[in-house]
């Protein structure tokens, strides 16, 4: 079995830092949300890799490699333009050959892994399987109506008037029918093939599509919330240690890492909280739910819940929250008057400041 990864796309939603990086590529406890993907699937016994990449794909290269750090061959394969999901299964024909194989969107972040389903899957010998999970607000996703014993009867894409509360998560698993659907389709209103309009042309073909439900945590990583939600499930999670140096006149309590080469002098840091390599944290708060990574400098300056990309600095800055900071990004106090807030920003940006 192989599996076919999704790392293109524009990640609108997240800009302007995915003006200039890859949406799958942005931290969650100071580990790329795409790492997640790429272990579940080698802990479900896949090896065999390919992933779609578009814009971003040298940089996607650069964080991956050959694959083998995770116990993967992998294989990439470039997509001209965002063109929809089963367009990418289009194009990775040859690569995915006449192998059943688990499709992962590869910023989805995902809890619990996919062995469940891949071992469902290949008990079942089902010719498509959708990963399911209830969700509140199920008009904002793909949804699915079951029929007896989860068999799937109808998908909608974001619907009006949701049939049911169960929402397609990021990650499927198919026959090489799938190949037969994807070629058969045409292109949605939006200019691109849809993967549920291929998972149609299945069921009303009479192949067996079946469901499976999420046995662990889900989000789509496509927003801010998603992104700092995620970041608190997994600091949650995390045991302590503490590899750098803490002075003596600092405070750390609860879950903390704090890496090799990181410095803390001064400080309070209340987990759970990650501060990267290199990362000097002087004079300053950083509190739960926090994510520093590498070489980021924080000086006179409080932090919480928040996720900051390496080699920021943030200095002179009093409670900052519910943040995602990006790349050698400088976030600093303005000096001298009248008191008023200086900013240069990018398109895309969104700033909340108190008057």
């Amino acid at each position: 079995m192989k599996a076919l990864v999704l790392a293109g796309g524009k990640g609108t939603r997240l800009r302007p830092l995915t003006h200039t990086s890859a949406k799958q590529l942005v931290p969650v406890a100071n580990k790329p949300v795409l790492y997640y993907g790429l272990e579940a699937i080698r802990d479900a016994g896949i090896i065999s890799v390919g992933i779609i990449i578009g814009d971003t794909g040298a940089e996607v290269r650069a964080a991956v490699g050959d694959g083998s750090r995770f116990g993967l061959h992998v294989t990439y394969i470039p997509q001209e333009a965002p063109l929809g999901l089963a367009h990418c299964v289009l194009i990775a024909r040859d690569f995915l050959a006449d192998e059943p194989f688990v499709m992962y969107l590869g910023d989805n972040f995902l809890i619990g892994g996919i062995a469940d389903l891949v071992d469902a899957f290949r008990m079942a010998h089902y010719d498509a399987q959708i990963l399911l999970t209830k969700v509140t607000e199920p008009q904002f996703y793909g949804v699915a109506e079951l029929g007896p014993e989860g068999k799937i009867l109808r998908l909608e894409e974001k619907p009006e008037c949701p049939r049911s509360d169960l929402a397609i998560v990021g990650v499927y698993t198919f026959s090489p029918a799938i190949h037969q659907a994807v070629r058969a389709i045409t292109p949605s209103a939006r200019g691109e093939l849809e993967i549920t309009d291929a998972i149609k042309w299945l069921i009303d073909n009479g192949f067996s599509v079946h469901s499976h439900f999420v046995t662990g945590y889900w989000k789509d990583t496509g927003r801010l919330e998603d992104m700092l939600e995620c970041n608190r499930i997994v600091l949650e999670m995390i045991a302590p240690g503490v590899r750098g140096m803490v002075d003596t006149r600092s405070e750390v309590t609860g879950n903390v890492i704090i890496e090799a080469g990181a410095s803390v002098e001064r400080s309070v840091i209340r987990g759970p909280a990650v501060i990267g390599a290199g990362t000097k944290v002087s004079s300053s708060y950083v509190g739960p739910y926090t994510s520093i990574a590498e070489n980021c400098l924080l000086q006179d300056a409080e932090v919480e819940y928040a996720i900051v990309l390496k080699g920021s600095t943030i200095k002179g800055v009093s409670r900052l929250t519910y943040s995602l900071i990006g790349r050698n990004v400088e976030v600093t106090r303005a000096e001298g008057v009248p008191n008023t807030h200086q900013l240069m920003l990018g398109d895309h940006s969104k700033v909340q400041v108190r008057a």
